[in-house]
């Protein structure tokens, strides 16, 4: 990822010494091909959904590829519309990545916001993803931001031409975020166009993201971040809305039993303590999300010091390593005196002292462990 204390080199499409890491997040609501994308653009296998059905339950990393001589990594990020994880669960895994990453000198180079250009319309579900989306960046940084439609395959040039036009002029679509610097682009389900559009976002200055600054700068609970905000009006709303619900079916069940319509009481006691529990649930989704943050992001610090430990070590077992290779390197060289044998047991020496991954890739591995919920 790239450092904020870096100074970031050219991003002309030349191969530099010292490219500086290009790190993307891809984001959109389940089903928009997200998975996919990353797999085409990287060679990685992340699982991919059969319909509407999400496979993406926790951040995942793609392996690093290299784009025009930068190393790139996408950053696979579940949706608000998980069939198997609350949203609450979702808005505190995907914060407490950008918080970390923040906190260690990382922002991203840009955000791939995916949309099926095959949906008719921008349902409720997607409108609800797309507001925590927006919550989640800020307008100070859609910029950086490259609205990708997907699923070209899936329609006909004309009417996905149409669906084009109309997300990118309706302001109650795309139009607001594309006045503010976001911009519109198609994906045709090949590797070359998800290098395409990989190196509209290299070109951009890394930027700091809402969240980040709101959790980590203005030192912000996350239940008050814009996000929170949202995330918990939400949640208040679909508790009266379950509230309204259980009232009315109080009073069905009062006329069934008037009528002594024990069948159709019956029903509506089963579906009585349905709404029950998804009220309760909305209701303790809005009080759990400052409380479990926090727990989890002191286990995610208390895990990171730990890293940072051992990476120490391994960097100094390295470092010990590579002296003692050197060592037998020169040794080789310069004592004429050695026998085939001695020769041969410190050739063997020095492939068994190689062996071992270096610094960065150790490192590389542990970020992934720590933001895949591996801690």
């Amino acid at each position: 990822m790239s450092s904020t204390r870096e100074r970031h080199s050219s991003s002309n499409g030349k191969h530099t010494n010292n490219a500086r890491p290009i790190v993307i997040a891809v984001m959109g609501a389940t089903g928009t091909g997200k998975s996919t994308f990353i797999n085409l653009a990287s060679g990685a296998t992340h699982a991919i959904g059969d319909g509407l059905r999400s496979c993406t339950s926790e951040v995942q990393y793609s392996p690093q590829f290299t784009v025009d001589g930068y190393p790139v990594t996408l950053v696979d990020t579940p949706g608000f519309d998980d069939t198997t994880v609350s949203d609450t669960d979702i808005l505190k895994m995907i914060a407490l990545h950008l918080q970390t990453t923040y906190e260690q000198g990382y922002t991203l180079s840009g955000i791939l916001y995916l949309h099926r250009i095959s949906d008719p319309r921008m349902g409720g579900i997607s409108r609800r993803n797309f507001t925590m989306f927006r919550k989640l960046c800020g307008d100070e940084t859609l910029k950086n931001v490259l609205l990708v439609t997907t699923m070209w395959g899936n329609v006909d040039r004309a009417t996905g031409e149409a669906r084009e036009a109309q997300l990118g002029t309706d302001e109650l679509l795309f139009q607001p975020v594309i006045e503010k610097g976001a911009h519109l682009i198609r994906h045709d389900n090949t590797r070359q166009s998800t290098l395409n559009i990989i190196r509209v976002i290299m070109k951009n200055h890394p930027q700091v993201l809402r969240i980040q600054r709101e959790l980590v700068d203005e030192h912000k609970d996350i239940s008050q971040t814009g996000a929170g905000e949202e995330l918990g009006r939400e949640l208040a709303e679909l508790a009266r809305k379950h509230k309204h619900e259980l009232q009315e079916v109080q009073e069905q069940m009062e006329a069934a039993l008037a009528e002594r319509d024990i069948e159709t009481k019956k029903e509506l006691e089963e579906y009585q303590k349905k709404l029950q529990g998804e009220m309760e649930k909305a209701e303790k989704d809005r009080e759990r999300l400052s409380r479990e943050y926090i727990e989890e992001k002191k286990r995610s610090d208390e895990h990171l010091a730990q890293l940072r430990r051992d990476l120490e070590a391994q960097r100094k077992a390295a470092e010990e390593r590579q002296k003692e290779i050197d060592r037998m390197n020169e040794e080789l060289r310069n004592n004429a005196k050695l026998t085939a044998e001695e020769q041969a047991r410190l050739r063997q020496r020095i492939d068994e002292l190689q062996k071992p991954k270096g610094f960065f890739g150790l490192v590389s591995d542990a970020f992934g462990a720590l933001f895949s919920g591996r801690f």
